[in-house]
């Protein structure tokens, strides 16, 4: 059992990096397009808040801990099988570069395992929709009116002022504005792995009350600013660059909508994606000054992909748990898991190009543009 904890907890953490370097975008995908600063400084800068902002609140982690399955229930072997299925699912997500929900993929993959377990009775379907489902379909709605609303403020302020004055201050913003959402990202996201090393705990030691001790807070901290560090450049691309052609004033827009809303979500312990809220947020303040300025196409991909990731990754985790009852079945869980690592590592030179790639693309800094 111990072993198996043991295991458990490598795993959780491993899934904790790949969020850090899927979820990287999220913090500094708006303010590396607007060229506020460098990308090796936007990364390094996100890895720190990130860390900083996990040590905030718990209320996250309690949701994802007893609030989606019942803690009960759980064993070791169905969380295991759920991780495996959120990072499958992360990693093939992050190889087509589409900004998908690690939270969602993390929720889907562990309800997957318990329910092919133990029953679709094991979910807690209302807490499941009231924390989970309808937070996180507000959420992208909140950023995308949020950072609109802002943006029509910016261009009435703005309108008589030089376009190189307006870059250059709103550069100076976003420094405040990216810090910012990058240590609500980490409050956010970081506690989901919190929560389900919690679980593990309490499946492993069923007589102890639900407590989040300090070293999982650090190591959960750790992993994901070690993940943000390293990055996820084809989603950066993605979203600073796909949906829409971000200005100075626009990115500060999107982060201070995106971040206000996951400090809302975090107080009251929802769970939200990110990547959703950002999105939505960069929609709105591309549509606010100028609508067919929007890729319509890539939209429909990401909105595609926001649906699909909960049942995606719920087939992935029941379909591990299936294996996890394999004679050697805890060995197959890990050898999978050594296999996407592999994965990681041989697919690293792509991530690079694509960094390449969009650095180029920022050779010329485009003038923010007002509206009458």
């Amino acid at each position: 059992m111990d072993l198996t904890l043991v295991i458990v907890v490598v795993v959780a953490l491993f899934f904790d990096f790949t969020n850090g370097f899927h979820d990287t975008a999220n913090a500094i995908a708006t303010i590396i397009s607007t060229r506020a600063v460098s990308p090796k400084i936007a990364v390094l800068g996100a890895a720190v808040l990130n860390f900083l902002g996990a040590f905030v609140s718990l209320k996250v982690a309690a949701t994802i801990a007893k609030g989606i399955v019942s803690p009960g229930a759980i064993t070791l072997h169905i969380i295991l099988a759920g991780l495996a299925g959120a990072i499958l699912w992360n990693l093939i997500t992050w190889r087509l570069g589409l900004p998908t929900s690690s939270s969602h993929a993390l929720i889907g993959g562990v309800g997957g395992a318990a329910a092919m377990a133990l029953g679709l009775h094991v979910v807690q379907w209302q807490g499941l929709r009231d924390k989970v489902l309808l937070p996180s379909l507000a959420a992208p709605f909140l950023g995308l009116i949020g950072a609109a609303l802002l943006m029509a403020v910016i261009l009435r302020l703005v309108r008589r002022h030089s376009d190189e004055k307006v870059n250059r201050v709103f550069k100076r913003l976003q420094l405040v504005s990216g810090g910012f959402l990058a240590f609500t990202h980490g409050t956010n996201d970081a506690q989901k792995t919190m929560g389900v090393i919690a679980l593990a705990l309490i499946a492993s030691h069923p007589d102890k009350a639900f407590h989040v001790p300090l070293w999982v807070i650090a190591s959960s901290a750790s992993a994901m600013a070690l993940g943000t560090y390293l990055g996820g450049w084809r989603i950066i691309y993605t979203l600073g660059e796909k949906i829409t052609k971000l200005e100075p004033p626009q990115g500060f827009a999107a982060e201070t909508s995106t971040a206000t809303a996951l400090a809302i979500a975090a107080h009251f312990g929802f769970p939200v994606s990110t990547t959703h809220t950002i999105s939505g947020s960069i929609l709105g303040a591309g549509v606010a000054v100028r609508p067919s300025s929007i890729n319509w196409k890539v939209v429909k991909h990401i909105l595609l992909a926001w649906i699909f990731t909960i049942p995606c990754a719920a087939t992935v985790g029941a379909s591990i748990e299936v294996l996890t009852r394999l004679p050697n079945g805890i060995g197959i869980a890990t050898l999978i898991t050594l296999i996407v690592a592999v994965m990681i590592y041989l697919t690293r030179n792509w991530s690079w190009e694509i960094r390449a790639q969009f650095k180029s693309r920022l050779g010329v800094l485009r003038p923010f543009k007002k509206t009458s």
